[in-house]
């Protein structure tokens, strides 16, 4: 790191005219560099949108949504994590997989999924609407 020093300190004009170049050269550069205001941004995500009415949001949680995200990992591959919203007869699952996954088969897999674990919410629980 010293050599840098003592080539600046031989050369001076030849840092100035560097850090000139910098200057001018630098804000054209990013001026010219093209930029996107919504850029492609591919993480694999699934919605599941699961209804029942009448119930609280503890008990919507503990009746609907702990079993289906309990069978989520035993029955779709490549899951990367779940998050999961609980309101008034209403619960929003998201389901991460990792970048590699086919969406197709895992929204295949989740649909399955969802219709199996039907069977065993209660009764008049409206079928799982899935957004990929």
């Amino acid at each position: 790191m010293t050599w840098l020093v003592r080539v600046a300190l031989q050369r001076p004009l030849t840092f100035i005219v560097m850090a000139i170049m910098i200057v001018i050269f630098g804000p054209l550069a990013a001026t010219r560099t093209p930029t996107d205001i919504f850029p492609v941004i591919g993480i694999p995500v699934i919605g599941v949108a699961l209804t029942y009415g009448g119930l609280s949001p503890t008990e919507m949680a503990g009746r609907i949504t702990a079993p289906f995200e309990r069978a989520l990992p035993n029955a779709v591959n490549d899951i990367d994590h779940i998050e999961s919203q609980t309101s008034e007869a209403n619960t929003v699952v998201k389901i991460f997989f990792q970048p590699s996954v086919n969406i197709a088969v895992a929204n295949a897999q989740l649909v399955g999924v969802s219709q199996w674990a039907l069977r065993s919410m209660p009764l008049n629980t409206q079928p799982a609407y899935v957004v990929d």
